[in-house]
């Protein structure tokens, strides 16, 4: 069955192949003809291509045409658009900058536009004429400007009046309406710490309206080459306007001798004054010449520092030469307060004056100014020295006849309390020359000197006294006034209780030592010793003359302590009444025992009154009326 069926599949096997080599037959000569057709049509293109060649070249050519054309069209109209520019700003300048100024600055910039224009064009056959006529429209415009820069200069740059600075003020620092013209603001005998916090308000030296154009102006001025016309007009005419504004004020320039030859009066009134304008000129007028010459001068290529430093500095020296003057002058203990006054308002300016005169144009006037204060300093300083000498060796004759409070010691504790109104401005005086050592320990030190040395000379002057109970009396008033008046300030806390207490034991010793001289006599006289312990005149042997002579001698001695005495002064009250009963406590007892004891002895003799002239409570009456001085006498009288 297999082999009868094996011819049938080779049959089938041979009519397959047979259709496979027909069908790849048909397929190689479809592609032959396909690539005949291809061919064909490359030799078409290729004619074709060859045919439109000069076409493409033409076209070409035409659209670079166009190309150009529109080029020089653009440029024609560029040109012609810069023309109608140079004509419109031409005429805007031929009219001149007094009607519009803004109009006229842009008029020149549009001139500078067209001058950069034809400068980066120079193959227009025009450009050079254009440009040379442009550039003396240029020439012309930048001399109006000046003119019109000196003019706005001159009518923008007047001196400011003493009222509308005073307004300008903190409230504390106005004139009052009671106030001299000439003495400048109210102000008080010690400026007020508030002051450093107090806000000035800086005036309107310029409107601010006028400055983006006077800005304008000077980069105009700077860019066509004229800075040093603009450096001077700017420049002389604010030196101008601050150096009267000052003189109205009444700043005015003094030296070393016009200061020595004015009474004390007169130049405490400078001094006061002085460091009022000091504040406006420094904290208004020069800080609102500081900020319109950044304004005028923002974005400009131009040495406004030096202008600046050249337009303040006449101003500077004016104001810095009176403060001179003063530290420079002979020194007087009255002078230490405004020198500290002084000193103080031009360390609070300190700060001011480096941010207002920064820059190295500008360091002559941070180096004056710092240099003044350090004169105050040693000055201040030295005259502190001086007065801690003179205080020591004052050899005035003046004695207080009463042995009341000497005028030195009240002079000089009240210069020691007024002192310590300057505490810090004291600490930082001394950090001037010391910084090593603790400031108020310095203080102490100080303070502790002068009082020891009119301690010293308080010494001296109580041996003028013939009366030793007066030496002791016009000792214990005066070391009594200097605790009293320690306690009663801050001194208290510098020289501490230790000062106080020492000083509460030398007034209780010398008190003692008066109670001791002025009254061992007539307590002598009263002594029970030699008088007899009894009355029994034949067993004492003391006579009733000897008694007699004891009372007179009693009544005497009294009437004489208490006529002078009662023209003694304590000025304190309380001192006044704890001597009087310490004089009580020894002396009444001492009378009465005496009374007691021998009273007898004359009160029945003839004229008893003659001899026992005093109760113990006449004495005690008369005794409260020691140490009353004038007042007491005037009541008298």
């Amino acid at each position: 069955m297999a082999v009868s069926a094996l011819p049938q599949t080779m049959d089938a096997l041979s009519r397959r192949a047979s259709m496979l080599r027909d069908s790849l037959r048909r397929s190689q000569g479809n592609t032959d003809g396909m690539v005949a057709i291809l061919g064909t049509f490359d030799h078409r293109l290729s004619a074709l291509e060859a045919a439109m060649r000069p076409t493409q070249v033409r076209t070409h050519a035409i659209r670079t045409a166009h190309e150009n054309i529109d080029r020089t069209i653009k440029a024609a109209d560029s040109i012609l658009s810069q023309f109608d520019l140079a004509r419109r700003a031409e005429a805007t300048i031929l009219r001149g900058p007094h009607e519009d100024l803004e109009s006229y600055l842009e008029a020149v910039d549009v001139l500078k536009g067209i001058v950069r224009f034809f400068s980066s064009n120079k193959n227009f056959k025009s450009s050079e004429g254009v440009l040379n006529h442009v550039n003396n429209l240029l020439s012309k415009s930048t001399l109006k400007i000046e003119e019109e820069f000196k003019q706005l200069m001159s009518n923008y740059s007047k001196p400011i009046e003493p009222d509308r600075l005073f307004d300008c003020l903190p409230k504390s620092l106005r004139p009052t309406k009671g106030d001299n013209e000439n003495d400048g603001a109210g102000r008080s005998e010690h400026p007020s710490k508030g002051l450093e916090t107090a806000i000035y308000r800086t005036p309107t030296l310029i409107p601010p309206r006028v400055l983006p154009l006077m800005n304008d102006i000077a980069q105009q001025l700077v860019q066509a080459g004229n800075q040093q016309s603009c450096y001077k007009i700017y420049r002389d005419s604010r030196a101008s306007a601050l150096e009267v504004s000052l003189r109205k004020l009444g700043v005015e320039r003094l030296s070393k001798d016009d200061v020595q030859k004015m009474q004390w009066e007169a130049l405490e009134a400078k001094i006061g004054n002085w460091i009022h304008f000091m504040r406006i000129a420094v904290k208004l007028l020069l800080a609102g010449e500081r900020q319109i010459c950044d304004q005028v001068f923002d974005g400009v290529n131009f040495n406004k520092g030096h202008c600046f430093a050249e337009l303040t500095a006449n101003s500077v020296v004016t104001l810095l030469s009176f403060g001179d003057a003063v530290a420079r002058s002979k020194r007087s203990p009255e002078k230490l307060f405004v020198l500290l006054d002084m000193y103080e308002v031009m360390r609070e300016l300190q700060s001011e004056i480096e941010i207002i005169f920064e820059g190295k144009p500008c360091s002559e006037m941070r180096e004056a100014a710092l240099g003044l204060t350090k004169s105050l300093a040693q000055t201040a300083q030295e005259t502190f020295t001086d007065f801690e000498e003179a205080v020591e060796k004052d050899a005035s004759k003046t004695i207080v006849h009463d042995g009341t409070v000497h005028p030195l010691t009240s002079y000089v504790i009240n210069y020691v309390k007024f002192l310590f109104d300057y505490q810090s401005t004291l600490k930082l005086l001394f950090q001037e020359f010391d910084n090593s050592s603790d400031a108020e320990s310095q203080l102490a030190v100080v303070t502790t000197r002068i009082m020891q040395a009119l301690q010293n000379n308080l010494d001296g002057k109580s041996k003028q006294y013939k009366d030793p109970a007066l030496t002791y009396l016009f000792l214990m008033n005066n070391i009594h006034y200097m605790v009293r008046s320690v306690r009663r300030s801050e001194a208290k806390d510098i020289l501490g209780d230790d000062w106080i207490q020492r000083h509460r034991r030398i007034v209780q010793q010398n008190a003692n030592q008066y109670k001791r001289v002025a009254w061992a006599k007539i307590l002598q006289t009263l002594s029970v010793q030699g008088a007899g312990s009894t009355g029994d005149l034949s067993s004492s042997g003391v006579s009733r003359a000897t008694i007699k002579e004891r009372f007179k001698s009693f009544n005497m001695q009294f009437e004489e302590l208490h006529a002078k005495q009662s023209q003694w002064i304590v000025p304190d009250q309380e001192l006044r009444e704890s001597l009087r009963l310490a004089v009580a406590e020894v002396l009444l007892p001492a009378y009465r025992s005496f009374i007691k004891r021998f009273g007898n002895l004359v009160e029945n003799g003839k004229n008893p009154q003659k001899y026992v002239r005093y109760s113990p409570e006449a004495v005690d009456q008369l005794l409260g009326q020691f140490f009353e001085g004038q007042q007491w006498a005037e009541q008298k009288r």
